[in-house]
């Protein structure tokens, strides 16, 4: 298996540190609002190679974030007149049901910020004991030519950052030794949260709480650490200084990094009006062509979204769901029989494109054409299956294509619509889990609808529900 790694900027075959398992970062959203589909492409990249390992069977400890600890959600909690706990807590939940509904499986485990604080003093007194930081005022810094392999991760020279790119460096007062150190911890400002640490009451840096995370869930090495590519700079290579500084050892050994959402053939943004949560895309699409459209370019390739490439998405991943179902109809009535010769010879093409998917997959997880292999085996199976021929053929053609569509966490059976009347009990019992304040049920519920492509919306007037295009 061969994974591109941003560090060599070549692939490589993947070692894990210890056979048969894998240790996996992956970097989450900060937790300020809802999540918006360039939030989503991470989140279903790294879900479906995570998926792929543990097909493989890799034991994948998966640890994936959430930032609760951040200025966008001091701003968005003092806009409110709430806390900016209530806020992270807010939306956390909601990531998650968008997650649920995006069939990402949950992380091993998805630590929260604010609740590793003292790891992260640790880390920083580590740091500053063996000369790698510096405090002045409350604030500590990180002395970034202390760290000789800084730039290693985005290509970048110091020397180009410090000359050229003021816009690249991370802003903080004159009292820095150099320009290009960054903030491991800062004390608090009025009106925000803050923790008790040797230097001053305050919180710490973005990017000392990724380093000490990981260190806490999987080890001071780790196998893969994954992320959007705008993340590379300065993100991930100042967890690189932070954590080989601290710890004294190469801190991962293979770094992913997913190419950028465009909208339109723009970049997406509030101000260009082109901005779209995932929740707004699910009022037109089933997520799961959100996700297939995802998958349907290579994950370091950046991506356009427009509303033809997914009513594309939709057209494709019907064709599967048809013969998949058509399958289902065949099986019913097929009779129990050996496979003939022009059976096992399909069956042997079937394996064929079962290999050819799995190695499109080896090679830096091309999902491209792992999509291709599946529609070749959907082409064969709407080909060679009829009303002759045996179960064992039909059952072997439908299981291959539903194992490879969920490596990918596609659902390639079709989903049955709901009667009115099922809809208007579920909800029934969604408002009587919610008066005996049992919110979990509730959301339960609501997500089981939401599966169904069931979309509920809480008025004033009551509940009311609508239909969404389900494959």
């Amino acid at each position: 298996m061969k994974i591109y790694n941003t560090l060599s900027r070549k692939k490589e075959e993947f070692i894990p540190l210890e056979e048969g398992k894998v240790r996996m970062y992956v970097c989450g959203p900060t937790v300020y609002n809802y999540i918006h589909i360039g939030n989503a492409r991470p989140m279903i990249i790294f879900d479906t190679v995570r998926r792929y390992l543990e097909y493989k069977g890799y034991d994948v400890n998966y640890v994936s974030n959430f930032t609760d600890v951040d200025d966008k959600i001091i701003k968005k909690a003092n806009e409110e007149g709430v806390s900016s706990e209530e806020i992270s807590k807010r939306y956390i939940a909601e990531c998650k049901k968008d997650m649920q509904a995006l069939n990402v499986k949950p992380a091993t485990k998805h630590p929260l910020a604010t609740e590793e604080i003292s790891g992260m003093i640790e880390m920083i007194r580590t740091l500053m004991d063996k000369g790698f930081a510096y405090e002045k005022n409350g604030t500590v810094y990180f002395r970034t030519r202390k760290f000789p392999e800084y730039g290693k991760l985005s290509h970048k020279n110091l020397d180009e950052l410090q000359s050229g790119n003021r816009s690249l460096l991370v802003s903080g007062a004159d009292e820095k030794e150099d320009s290009l150190d960054f903030v491991l911890w800062k004390p608090k400002k009025e009106g925000e949260p803050s923790w008790a640490s040797p230097w001053s009451e305050g919180r710490p840096g973005w990017h000392i709480e990724c380093s000490e995370m990981s260190k806490r869930y999987l080890g001071e090495q780790i196998d893969i650490h994954a992320g959007g590519e705008d993340l590379i700079f300065p993100h991930h290579e100042n967890e690189i200084a932070q954590s080989e500084a601290a710890n004294g050892k190469l801190f991962s050994r293979y770094w992913m990094h997913n190419g950028f959402l465009n909208i339109d053939n723009k970049k997406m943004s509030k101000s260009l009006g082109n901005f779209f949560t995932v929740r707004e895309i699910q009022e037109k699409y089933d997520l799961q062509i959100l996700r297939f459209f995802m998958l349907s370019v290579h994950y370091r390739s950046p991506l356009n979204f427009s509303a033809e490439l997914m009513e594309a998405a939709k057209n494709s991943l019907e064709r599967i769901t048809n013969a998949v179902d058509s399958l289902n109809r065949l099986s019913a009535a097929a009779q129990e029989r050996p496979l003939s010769e022009q059976e096992q010879a399909v069956k042997k093409q079937g394996e064929e494109l079962v290999s050819k998917y799995e190695a499109a997959m080896e090679d830096d997880f091309n999902t491209a054409d792992a999509i291709s292999a599946v529609f070749e085996l959907v082409r064969l199976a709407n080909t060679s299956a009829g009303e002759n021929t045996s179960k064992e053929l039909i059952s072997y053609l439908k299981n291959t294509i539903l194992t490879l569509c969920d490596i990918l966490g596609i659902e390639a059976e079709k989903k049955q619509e709901m009667l009115d009347s099922d809809i208007e009990a579920m909800i029934a019992q969604r408002q009587a889990a919610r008066k005996a304040k049992n919110y979990a049920r509730a959301d339960e519920i609501r997500n089981e609808l939401a599966k169904k492509g069931i979309l509920l919306e809480d008025t004033r007037q009551g509940v009311k529900w609508k239909r969404v295009s389900i494959h």
